[in-house]
């Protein structure tokens, strides 16, 4: 199975460590975000790696089988970067990774495995990490709902916790009939409604239209870097034994 990453953006919240590299290549732990993810999908028997670049795009040539890059990275979101891989999604299955996220191999092997058309990996866990991240792990929550492993409700403000079953993880997989479905949705919208689309504003529409979406559930293993103070924390909490969302393998 191949995989495409979503590597366009700059990561501003980041500052001076994206200020000549894109976010993907922000060091953690001593290895750039990139490099975590490429030996994590090596490891799963992932390949080929695309790579969707925008911001400092010539940085990533040594990276991946092959670069798509998204020339209107600046003023688009992160459906247009997706767009960019159009012709693999249509032909092969795919899974579809953000490019500011590290996680274990036995996540991807998971979601791999998962036989439906559109599919998403979600951490059950996520509140242990949230609470970690932020003084109120609400400001920055979002909607998740499933139902026997259907997605139900994503990406709305999330009022309590209650509404909040796990983290999307920035993880997708799509068969080509399952892209076929994204076609037909982002078809009729007008170039100025691609652009400003986002990821779970793409999956809700898919919702409205009665796509059925699986939600892989894992439990940690995985984090996401936004700002300086993840990388401080995750490379402190690496030390501490049995920390539930380290995303190095385990074997």
């Amino acid at each position: 199975m191949q995989a495409i990453i979503l590597a366009a953006g700059r990561g501003s919240r980041l500052g001076n460590l994206t200020a000549e590299q894109p976010k993907p290549l922000t060091v953690l732990a001593g290895k750039p975000l990139l490099e975590w993810q490429l030996a994590a999908l090596a490891q799963a028997g992932i390949a080929p790696i695309h790579l969707v670049s925008g911001y400092c795009a010539e940085a990533l040539e040594p990276y991946g089988e092959s670069r798509l890059h998204n020339s209107r990275w600046a003023s688009s979101n992160m459906v247009r970067s997706l767009l960019r891989a159009d012709t693999q999604l249509a032909s092969a299955p795919a899974l579809v990774c953000y490019g500011d996220i590290v996680y274990r191999p036995a996540i991807i092997e998971r979601l791999a495995a998962c036989p439906a058309a559109i599919a998403i990996a979600y951490d059950k866990q996520w509140l242990a990490l949230w609470s970690q991240r932020f003084e109120n792990p609400l400001s920055d929550a979002e909607t998740f709902n499933q139902a026997d492993g259907r997605l139900i409700t994503i990406g709305e403000r999330a009022r309590d916790l209650g509404e909040v079953q796990g983290q999307y993880m920035g993880l997708l997989k799509f068969s080509p009939e399952g892209w076929a479905q994204v076609q037909a949705l982002v078809g009729e919208l007008s170039p100025e409604q691609v652009d400003k689309l986002d990821m779970t504003s793409l999956l809700r529409a898919l919702l409205s239209r009665g796509v059925a979406i699986a939600a892989v559930e894992v439990s940690g293993g995985w984090v996401e870097v936004d700002n300086p103070s993840d990388i401080e924390l995750y490379e402190r909490l690496l030390d501490s034994k049995g920390w539930g969302h380290d995303w190095r393998p385990l074997r």
